[in-house]
């Protein structure tokens, strides 16, 4: 990709709105988890771990690739770097997520849990490695797969936030669990 500046500022309204998106909705995760704790719900720190805190993190890693988007860089390598190492950073992550879930002794993930928490995320996440790799290599549409990878992570992490909630707002599943 010869003129980077170029090709990123036909992008900056996509960017804008995807890390203006992630930014809102990661301050509305912290605002659900402090309403759980005052009023009087103790969710386990290990599904916490396993299904809040992955879903903070899908959102910051949409809002880091944003700037990372928005940065007004000359040379495509700066921007594959950073945006390969959010990618291998979150593959590893959704492998993390995958074995926590797996050692949670208070639920036990079904497969839309596996879907949602852990395939989606690091189909997403390898969008963001493949997206490097292509920007190094000069490939026509190598802003494509980032741009895939950042808006699956918004979309992972609104099912996800929303699966959370209606979760802790039923009273963890105390029926049925298809009932959420």
């Amino acid at each position: 990709m010869r003129d980077v500046a170029a090709a990123l500022a036909a992008w900056n309204s996509f960017y804008v709105m995807i890390g203006s998106s992630a930014a809102a909705l990661t301050g509305l995760m912290f605002v659900v988890i402090s309403l759980v704790r005052t009023n009087g719900g103790t969710p386990s720190e290990g599904g916490i771990a396993a299904f809040s805190t992955p879903t903070v993190l899908h959102f910051s890693c949409a809002l880091f690739i944003a700037a990372v988007m928005a940065a007004p860089f000359r040379a495509a390598l700066p921007i594959a770097v950073l945006i390969g190492i959010a990618g291998l950073a979150g593959t590893v992550f959704c492998w993390r997520v995958a074995w926590r879930s797996a050692r949670l002794d208070s639920y036990k993930p079904d497969a839309d849990d596996w879907t949602w928490h852990v395939a989606l995320p690091t189909l997403a996440y390898l969008a963001l490695v493949a997206g490097a790799i292509m920007l190094v290599s000069g490939v026509d549409g190598a802003l494509d797969a980032p741009a895939a990878g950042v808006t699956l992570l918004i979309f992972i992490g609104i099912h996800n936030a929303w699966d959370v909630v209606t979760f802790l707002a039923l009273g963890k599943a105390d029926d049925d669990p298809d009932d959420a």
